[in-house]
């Protein structure tokens, strides 16, 4: 397996097409399964990159709490292993979460963003029972989900359940960013939710706000998985975004 090794882990990453480069950063209890149509639309004009964080997808867990700043620090690990200088970033729900925090505090990384489904506190979640997550069946963890983390995760499949247990200690205690702080964000940015999305509408309205050139949109009869309930849509609009700022 495509393997690189980053802030003292083995991640599994795959290297599509060429052109401009591009990042993906999948969601919580996924992998770049999730994130194939994605791959498949922009591979033809970019070079697209695609690793998968400790405990998803084909990259093994390690015994560390997930935290977002972690994953950040991961993130710019494996861009500075496969020397990536700066990419445009497509991040979907925690790896939109982890565009943001890059953009925020590391703007020379980042070309563009797209963020997919973010929040920037568990507050930003549709009802308050986060000790209940996922509030409703289009949140990631869906039998697809974790029919994918059986098939490919090395931990084995009985390791799915303290990788939940983990994402639900991080949904409900993290991210916890202070829209003001979005201000120092000076890469174009595109924010992307879902008209019945598991983060409220105000949220996602907000955070496209308190970003200097941030646009929101919103598609309709889509939840969290927005990216494949309405595939093809999803994709012309990440597509035309990046278009109009690449080359």
């Amino acid at each position: 397996m495509p393997t690189v090794h980053a802030n003292g882990a083995e991640i599994y990453h795959e290297v599509h097409g060429a052109g401009e480069p591009v990042l993906l950063l999948h969601g919580g209890f996924c992998s770049l399964e999730q994130m194939r149509p994605q791959i498949d639309s922009l591979a033809p004009r970019y070079q697209v990159h695609g690793p998968e964080r400790p405990g998803h997808g084909r990259t093994p867990d390690t015994d560390e709490p997930f935290g977002y700043t972690t994953s950040v620090a991961d993130t710019l690990a494996y861009m500075d292993a496969v020397g990536l200088k700066d990419a445009h970033v497509v991040g979907y729900s925690d790896g939109a979460i982890i565009g943001l925090l890059i953009a925020m505090h590391y703007p020379e990384r980042i070309r563009s963003l797209v963020a997919i489904s973010a929040n920037l506190h568990p507050s930003g979640f549709v009802g308050d029972d986060t000790d209940n997550w996922p509030p409703d069946p289009d949140a990631p963890d869906t039998d697809s989900t974790r029919a994918h983390y059986e098939a490919f995760s090395p931990d084995g499949p009985e390791h799915a359940d303290v990788v939940v247990e983990k994402l639900r200690v991080l949904w409900t205690s993290e991210p916890d960013i202070d829209p003001s702080a979005l201000a120092a964000i000076t890469a174009p940015t595109l924010v992307i939710a879902g008209d019945r999305d598991v983060i409220r509408a105000e949220h996602s309205r907000l955070i496209a706000t308190s970003i200097p050139s941030g646009q929101l949109c919103v598609v309709p009869g889509a939840g969290h998985g927005l990216m494949e309930q309405r595939t093809s849509l999803v994709n012309t609009v990440i597509a035309e975004f990046v278009d109009s700022l690449a080359g």
